[in-house]
């Protein structure tokens, strides 16, 4: 995992933490290479790594299909999810503060980790997700329990306009009081997105309130879409 190591160090943080401070999400280009994502695509349809399928359209959660990985977790994701997390916690701190809530989190995942299954929270939530034409998702915030870290990140896994066309990411910001403000992003293979799970502070005239935001995916036109999913708390289900 040399190379997820080397784009973690290379990366500036400081401008990582404004994006996200300012914008609730923040691109990291390139974080996986072309192989492992293509390696994550082709063990789709091998079993012997996840614990659960859910279709989609069963649930009214959109069309596609998802499935949630077993522990362990590959090499590759558990490096992430524990080199990802100690940087994302001070900012997660920080929007607790400044919101007021009383709540903090660790500054390690295994700490974040042992909360979680000291609340009965047993279950990985990372997973991959697969759309073909006229699939998407439904705006949804991932929580999975009472514990949740307010982060998240996608992997994406194939090149938008190449492999497949439409099947945006989309987050919507409900504002106290005002409309919702809709966000489009289309991040490239190998690219991973960090967006907040369910809330944000925005700066106003009185101090800092709370914004709510969901995610989701715009429908597909064309071809084929995946992505991967990695939620560092863990779910009771």
């Amino acid at each position: 995992m040399e190379n997820i190591h080397e784009r973690f160090t290379a990366l500036d943080w400081a401008a990582f933490n404004d994006e996200m401070n300012e914008k609730g999400y923040a691109i990291i280009p390139k974080l996986i290479t072309e192989q492992q994502c293509n390696e994550l695509i082709k063990n789709y349809d091998n079993p012997s790594g996840y614990r659960k399928t859910v279709v989609m359209e069963r649930y009214r959660f959109g069309l596609g299909e998802y499935k949630y990985f077993n522990y362990p977790l590959p090499d590759l994701i558990q490096n992430i999810r524990e080199n990802l997390y100690p940087k994302l916690a001070p900012i997660a701190n920080l929007w607790m503060k400044v919101l007021n809530i009383n709540s903090r989190f660790p500054s390690h995942f295994k700490e974040l980790q042992a909360l979680c299954h000291a609340n009965n929270q047993l279950k990985p939530t990372v997973l991959i997700l697969k759309y073909g034409k006229g699939g998407h998702n439904t705006l949804h915030q991932d929580l999975y329990g009472d514990i949740f870290f307010p982060m998240q990140t996608v992997l994406f896994l194939d090149n938008p306009d190449e492999d497949y066309t439409g099947g945006e990411f989309v987050l919507t910001q409900q504002t106290p009081r005002a409309q919702s403000k809709a966000i489009v992003l289309k991040p490239k293979k190998g690219d991973a997105l960090v967006f907040t799970t369910n809330f944000r502070p925005v700066k106003g005239s009185k101090g800092y309130y709370r914004v709510n935001m969901k995610h989701g995916v715009s429908e597909l036109h064309s071809g084929k879409r995946h992505t991967l999913g990695i939620i560092f708390h863990d779910a009771l289900s």
